[in-house]
């Protein structure tokens, strides 16, 4: 990056400090009706996408949100944003409640809530060139910057690491990873106080990840930026986020700082996400080993999801109370502040490994079983 290259300032030195809330989200909910019937269409039901989740992201915090394909995760991200009407719970932002914003209240809100989506392609225009996808945003929103348009989207280009040269090129010209830059280009040109990155690099080459990784935490680190880091790649959120939260069929399980959720993990659904996180093992056999849990099963449909505890279905310590009881997100004793978790009966603060692995899925435990006869 040049000497000569501005950075917009920090917005929370204007709006307030690091650890104040910004976005408070209660009780989100979104239920996608289900259509059915013949010859008269009417709804059947309803797929319960997110179903009552409570989120706190503070100025200049990066905040992790991770769990399997279909558990509610993108959904979520699009609700912040107000790309979808939330069907129920509140959402605030900077204390003000924007759940059902109409367009005019949300025109000033608009540029400080900006989104990385998931496909670096279909996000951009394809008959656009770079300048005009960046410089889009800031004409919408009628903002001139010292020394014109041009000049600011070319300093933007040079954040991200592309040549502002590039300004008069269109989207099929760059590679996944540069094209997801120019995402991050576009994002940053309203200088926004909260950005909600959806999958941002999920459908790059692993090659490429860790760049726009260390991009984003570069941006998220100088320009005091909040993220909402939306992934099912634990290294890339542990390695990017302050906190995290684990979502499953549409809850959010467990959430607490990086550290206590990657290392002292109580729910069972959490132990069974981060013991299929491949690692090498560069100790002596047998010393610190890590648990290994197998799940049987696919996630239930979300039309009709299971009665109380959600993961109940596919969980080694599931009893009769799980299924009559809904668990609330609650500090457990020997939990560190912040460290919330679902579950009537909670694992041991530690990812080591057990004395026996736990196998669930009955097909895989019948071939373990006969390669040991052999």
């Amino acid at each position: 990056m040049k000497e000569d290259l501005v950075l917009p300032a920090p917005r929370e030195a204007v709006t307030g400090g690091a650890g104040e809330p910004l976005l408070v989200v209660e009780g989100l909910t979104k239920h996608f009706p289900v259509q059915g019937g013949f010859p008269i269409r009417r709804t059947v039901g309803a797929v319960q996408a997110v179903d009552g989740i409570d989120l706190t992201v503070n100025v200049g915090e990066s905040f992790g949100l991770v769990g399997e394909s279909g558990c509610g995760k993108s959904t979520t991200g699009r609700l912040i944003t107000r790309l979808l009407e939330p069907t129920g719970g509140t959402i605030s932002y900077r204390g003000q409640d924007i759940s059902h914003a109409g367009r005019k209240q949300l025109a000033p809100i608009r540029s400080e809530i900006q989104m990385i989506f998931q496909d670096p392609y279909s996000s951009l225009n394809p008959r656009q060139t770079v300048g005009k996808i960046i410089s889009g945003p800031m004409e919408i929103n009628g903002i001139e910057p010292d020394g014109g348009r041009e000049k600011r989207v070319r300093e933007l280009l040079e954040i991200v690491g592309l040549n502002p040269e590039h300004y008069n090129r269109f989207p099929h010209e760059f590679s996944g990873g540069q094209r997801q830059r120019i995402g991050v280009a576009r994002a940053l040109a309203l200088e926004p106080k909260l950005i909600v990155a959806d999958e941002p690099v999920s459908a790059l080459d692993v090659s490429i990840q860790a760049q726009v990784v260390n991009l984003l935490k570069k941006v998220q680190q100088d320009l005091g930026i909040a993220f909402l880091f939306i992934a099912h790649d634990l290294a890339v959120v542990r390695h990017f986020s302050h906190r995290v939260a684990v979502m499953y069929l549409g809850k959010i399980i467990e959430v607490g700082d990086r550290t206590s959720i990657y290392t002292r993990p109580r729910h069972p659904y959490t132990h069974a996400l981060l013991s299929a996180v491949p690692e090498v093992d560069l100790t002596d056999a047998g010393a610190g080993r890590r648990e290994r849990i197998r799940l049987a099963g696919d996630v239930p449909s979300p039309i009709a999801p299971p009665s109380g505890c959600r993961f109940r279905t596919r969980c080694w310590k599931a009893q009769d109370k799980c299924a009559a009881e809904e668990p609330p997100l609650i500090r457990l004793s020997g939990n560190h502040d912040g460290h919330l978790t679902a579950c009537h009966f909670p694992e041991e603060p530690t990812i080591e490994g057990r004395e026996e692995d736990i196998v669930l899925d009955p097909a895989l435990a019948a071939l373990e079983e006969d390669a040991e006869r052999q």
